[in-house]
């Protein structure tokens, strides 16, 4: 069984991400039963993960910042990764083996949502293609993305949940 068919232990999952302080201040969210800007439906096997464009992800222009929607890039293909491999959670971990974002265009809307599809899973390496849009329609960014299965590691130290971590 596969954790997607677990919904205790997607829920667990999707509450971690949540918790995650970087995901947190940009606002990045799992879109379910989601559609693309022109009210056409995502098909199945795209994951589809939102972002407000709002202040905290700006950069000194007053536009989205590129580390912003690569962090949102990489979220949405680790995902779709994470769904089409031999990744299980608590057994082994998914780290990004490559990501290249391409920036086409800054976001006119209110928020941007990348759709990413895994292009080839094989026992280790998982490759993915991502395109980014705004809420009007209009291509922000365009990425290939690859991960790789390994095996599981403890957290760096002073990560949360790390007992080890110094008390700050």
């Amino acid at each position: 069984m596969s954790y997607l068919d677990d919904p205790e232990l997607l829920e667990r999952l999707r509450s971690g991400f949540r918790a995650t302080p970087l995901h947190a201040l940009l606002g990045i969210d799992f879109v379910d039963d989601a559609t693309f800007p022109d009210g056409t439906p995502v098909s199945e096997g795209i994951v589809v993960v939102s972002m407000p464009v709002r202040p905290e992800a700006f950069g000194q222009g007053g536009n989205l910042h590129g580390g912003a929607i690569a962090t949102l890039i990489d979220v949405a293909s680790a995902s779709a990764a994470a769904r089409a491999s031999a990744f299980e959670p608590g057994k082994n971990s998914l780290v990004t083996a490559d990501l290249h974002v391409r920036y086409l265009g800054r976001a006119k809307g209110n928020t941007v949502s990348a759709y990413a599809s895994v292009v080839r899973s094989g026992r280790q390496l998982v490759v993915v293609e991502c395109r980014v849009l705004d809420d009007l329609g209009n291509l922000v960014a365009v990425a290939d993305f690859s991960s790789m299965v390994v095996p599981l590691r403890g957290p760096l130290p002073g990560a949360v949940g790390d007992p080890a971590a110094p008390d700050l």
